[in-house]
Formats: C-alpha cells, sequence, structure tokens
C-alpha cells in the first residue's frame, strides 16, 4: 500500500478566504494583482470549485505572506499497489 495525496479543493477554498481576510486583502485587491477583468475565478476559488493555477498561487502565497504549502490542502488517501 502507499498514500497518493489528493489536492482537497474545497478545504482549500476555505484556507483561502482565510488567508485573504488575516491579510487584510479583499476579492478586489487579489483580482487587480493576478489581471482578472472580473473576480469570478476568486470566487470560485473561495468557493471550493476550481484551484488557482501555480502562477497565481505563488502570487497568492506572496501576497498572503505564506507558502504554496499553507495555502493548499493535501489528503492522502490509501491506494493498493497494482501488480
Amino acid at each position: 500500500m502507499f498514500n497518493i495525496p489528493t489536492v482537497n479543493v474545497k478545504a482549500t477554498g476555505e484556507n483561502i478566504v482565510r488567508l485573504r481576510k488575516k491579510a487584510g486583502l479583499s476579492v478586489k485587491d487579489i483580482q487587480d494583482v493576478c489581471g482578472f477583468a472580473t473576480p469570478q475565478a476568486i470566487y470560485k476559488w473561495q468557493q471550493g470549485l476550481a484551484l488557482p493555477t501555480v502562477d497565481n498561487l505563488v502570487l497568492l502565497a506572496y501576497m498572503f505572506g505564506v507558502t504554496v504549502d499553507e495555502i493548499l490542502v493535501v489528503d492522502k488517501i490509501n491506494q493498493a499497489k497494482s501488480a
């Protein structure tokens, strides 16, 4: 048996909301830094409907003053090793 990590999208979204608020940032602030015309992508991240791209994760980490690992919530699922 071995563990295969998976990103928990819902928990990661909740983490983004928590870290954004802790950093004193609005959705509009993130929208402006990421260069989005609308905030829809950010709302999808926060609701756990989508994940930020790697480059946007790096921007979020910088804005929140954390590492990318502190944004992502990773779960491990046991999988049987195939023969």
